[in-house]
């Protein structure tokens, strides 16, 4: 993801995304009843959002524990040069890498993990090494697990 300048967003389009953050199935019409604006208006409101790359996608929220990866895991990987992990796409698509974040620090990245099995664990933690140094903490559980983002005014 790369960082683009802040998008000027007016209250209309605050609150649309607001309520596409709450519920991103929202028909154009509930969701311009909502806003209190005619559908062919949010609608092109939410064209605009996207093209600006504002809105980014639409998706599930899915608990890994209830999908059968009950063992999560952040992990700092220190890597660098030509078997840095970020250089390694075939590596970054593992399925059990859930998010990747290049940092600061002495860290390169920061992968979020999901796996069957302490032993599952064990598997990804043995590939990404080849890359570098990986220093694992596991996540015992999540009191906020997503937070809608709140734009500000410009």
């Amino acid at each position: 993801m790369t960082s683009r300048p802040p998008i000027p967003l007016d209250g209309v389009d605050r609150r649309i995304l607001g309520e596409l953050q709450r519920d991103g199935r929202l028909s154009f019409n509930e969701l311009s009843r909502r806003v209190n604006l005619s559908a062919p208006a949010v609608a092109d409101r939410v064209r605009r959002l996207t093209d600006r790359g504002v809105i980014t996608g639409y998706h599930a929220h899915v608990d890994p524990a209830a999908a059968g990866l009950p063992v999560t895991a952040l992990v700092r990987m220190e890597c660098f040069g030509a078997h840095c992990l970020l250089r390694e796409r075939s590596s970054l698509e593992l399925p059990e890498i859930l998010q990747v974040h290049r940092v600061t620090g002495d860290a390169c990245c920061v992968l979020l993990i999901a796996v069957r099995s302490m032993e599952h664990f064990e598997e990804v933690i043995d590939r990404l090494a080849e890359h570098g140094r990986p220093s694992s903490t596991m996540i015992l559980s999540t009191p906020v697990p997503w937070r809608p983002v709140t734009a500000t005014e410009a």
